[in-house]
């Protein structure tokens, strides 16, 4: 009887242990191309996105206009977060996506940071003083926050006297990276590169009205690669979830409708 008990336990056991990892018994794997700016926030993501669904996130960074062209000439990515919503409104029109699949994930913020305290003001003063040798930007053409850093010196007057001092980076990394290490004294980055749960992580910044520059929107597709990958729409609803909402707006962003 004991012996029959015993085995009873082990069947039981088995029988909980199958069930719990019933859901992830058809885990996959997607491939996600994402903007430079959403790179903190997305590997965080992706952590909480294969504890969820057991589904692994392979993710590459970059900027919006480089994947763009990656992905015309047949790049193997199945989800593309951009930093913009024209890029992707773009590929849907060349149907290089998955009808009715774009989305908004983020709202971004941009500001102007240092590595140096105290050496940006909270009303961005300092682009009038001339202190600096070196301003770091994400090249316009290729990053929307480089073009929303043009805009934004534009809107200031500043664009004409400030564009000799342009140190330009392929992407918002890049350009953060040229503060970070001080091949800039000051540069417009993305507010998610420079703040954690509200706070600013280091050096002085600050945070360019949203009325300077046209609202940073970033969309989110399924690409064409990725119709019928299941990791790659479970990917893409988590990003529509509370989870991922919370964690989104923890790094800077602000929330679409659709994730509110």
């Amino acid at each position: 009887m004991k012996r029959l008990d015993s085995l009873l336990k082990t069947c039981v056991a088995a029988l909980v242990l199958s069930c719990s990892l019933a859901p992830f018994a058809q885990a996959g794997e997607v491939t996600a191309a994402v903007a430079a700016n959403f790179t903190g926030s997305m590997q965080t993501l992706a952590v909480e996105f294969e504890r969820d669904t057991g589904h692994k996130a392979v993710l590459s960074f970059g900027s919006t206009g480089q994947f763009y062209a990656q992905i015309k000439n047949g790049a193997p990515f199945d989800v593309f977060l951009a930093a913009d919503s024209a890029t992707p409104a773009k590929l849907e029109a060349e149907n290089s996506t998955v009808s009715g699949s774009r989305f908004t994930y983020a709202i971004g913020a941009l500001a102007l940071w240092s590595a140096k305290e105290g050496f940006v003001d909270d009303k961005g003063e300092v682009l009038n003083k001339g202190t600096f040798a070196h301003l770091a930007i994400a090249d316009p053409e290729k990053a929307p926050y480089g073009a929303a850093a043009v805009e934004t010196l534009k809107s200031l007057g500043r664009y004409e006297a400030l564009q000799p001092k342009f140190v330009t980076g392929n992407n918002i990394a890049q350009a953060h990276q040229f503060v970070t290490t001080g091949n800039a004294e000051l540069g417009f980055v993305a507010l998610s590169q420079i703040i954690k749960d509200g706070k600013l992580a280091s050096g002085s910044a600050w945070i360019v009205p949203d009325n300077l520059y046209k609202p940073i929107a970033q969309d989110a597709v399924l690409l064409m690669r990725g119709k019928d990958n299941p990791a790659a729409s479970a990917l893409l609803q988590f990003l529509k979830g509370p989870k991922a909402a919370a964690i989104i707006k923890s790094y800077g962003y602000q929330l679409s409708t659709e994730q509110k």
